[in-house]
């Protein structure tokens, strides 16, 4: 059953059988079966230093940031903006200011589309995208699109379905779109964007540029300074953090040159009968009480993965990634979608496929029974999965820091019970 050794799977400088012992949801067993978790690209699994931050706040010091002045208060206080501190360097933002605590990605694009959608999109201008896109960067801008009299418009995918079509992506920037939003890396075909080329090529001619970055800022070096982008989005819960905190990075200038979404407490600095004078940033966006324990455990996040190294992540993850792709490929009836082995350089840790004549909902629910947590279904992208693909579901293991080759070994031994179940050759 195991092709794989434990020093195999240390090429990347990364040891999994180590960090599993960190995630203490790893020990436990499901459905009788110790659990092999390959669904970090829906959320990830969370070590106990996350964990223990948010006992540690509740526990020690459980108090409302930048309103009392007593210790646990300021405790509270320092730590959060810290915890700001750690994401900017994380991703290479210039400052703290620059990032604003969401609830996930989502919101991060919705902020966006009705800020500084709503000020600067009008009648007729162009908002362009991906086909490739999550649901979460494609309705924000079709609602936006529909109130302002805008023109969406999409960047096909190239003819093998792997990546986006070169021509149709020169060809759509130079309409000259004011916005451009586009995922740093699929869901779906687990496809890496060169976002700092394609900015490059929107900025030319003026166009704004957002980057959902939920998929990448995980598992590989992030620097949004070296993009070059506007916007950069994403969410906490994909990167060992809690859920329910996110972050929106922008550029100051933009960030300024935008209205608040949200009034209330926090995101002021005066308020008059007949008026109101919004806070700094990056307070201005954050109204009422914050995520704080979400806020503190997310820089704990940060933390962890520095301590390994994105780069160590990145490596381990291709190395996943390309055993995968060589086992799959040798099951009859087993199609996968997106790059493969060859251009492992273009793809992250997301791996799709279908099996002939099961669906993936029945090929999950195999899998749950030998404790192997998969996703199947149209991932959020149904314009990619239906419209493209004409298919209703596809089946998606997802690759992270704490997965071996002896999981993905396990995975390929229950499609073939899947096979036999289903009485398919």
């Amino acid at each position: 059953m195991n092709h794989s050794s434990r020093e195999t799977d240390m090429k990347s400088g990364i040891d999994p059988t180590m960090i599993k012992k960190d995630f203490p949801i790893l020990k436990k067993k499901m459905n009788g079966k110790p659990l092999i978790y390959l669904d970090s690209a829906a959320t990830s699994q969370k070590p106990k230093e996350v964990i223990d931050a948010i006992t540690e706040y509740y526990e020690n010091y459980n108090a409302n940031i930048h309103r009392g002045i007593y210790k646990i208060a300021e405790t509270a206080t320092e730590k959060y903006i810290e915890s700001k501190r750690k994401l900017a360097r994380f991703i290479g933002a210039g400052k703290f200011e620059e990032i604003i605590y969401v609830r996930n990605t989502t919101e991060a694009i919705n902020l966006v589309a009705l800020t500084w959608g709503m000020s600067n999109i009008k009648k007729g201008d162009r908002i362009l995208i991906s086909e490739m896109e999550h649901h979460s960067n494609i309705v924000p801008w079709q609602m936006l699109a529909k109130r302002k009299g805008a023109v969406l418009d999409y960047i096909k995918m190239d003819n093998n379905m792997e990546g986006l079509s070169e021509q149709s992506l020169r060809e759509q920037i130079e309409k000259g779109p004011k916005m451009l939003a586009i995922t740093h890396v699929s869901n779906v075909l687990g496809s890496i964007n060169d976002v700092k080329r394609i900015t490059k090529l929107a900025k030319k001619e003026g166009t704004t540029v957002l980057i959902d970055g939920a998929q990448s800022a995980p598992h590989m070096p992030v620097d949004v300074r070296a993009i070059g982008c506007d916007f950069f989005a994403l969410s906490g819960h994909k990167m060992l953090g809690p859920t329910g905190i996110g972050a929106l990075y922008g550029k100051t200038e933009l960030l300024e040159s935008m209205e608040p979404l949200f009034g209330g407490g926090d995101m002021i600095k005066s308020v008059a009968f007949d008026s109101y004078t919004p806070n700094d940033l990056p307070w201005k966006f954050e109204a009422g009480t914050s995520n704080i324990e979400g806020g503190i455990a997310l820089g704990t996040a940060v933390d962890y993965l520095e301590r390994i190294g994105m780069e160590n992540i990145r490596g381990h993850e291709k190395e996943l990634t390309a055993y995968a792709l060589e086992r799959l490929a040798k099951i009859n009836g087993l199609k996968v979608f997106g790059y493969g082995r060859a251009d492992i350089e273009k793809r992250g840790g997301v791996v799709s496929f279908s099996l002939d004549k099961i669906h993936p909902h029945d090929v999950s629910a195999v899998f749950d029974s030998f404790g192997i947590a998969i996703r199947a279904g149209h991932h959020c992208a149904m314009p990619l999965v239906r419209g493209i693909f004409k298919v209703g579901a596809l089946s998606r293991m997802s690759f992270y820091l704490y997965n071996d080759k002896s999981d993905i070994d396990s995975a390929i031994d229950a499609i073939g019970s899947v096979k036999k179940v289903f009485k398919v050759k």
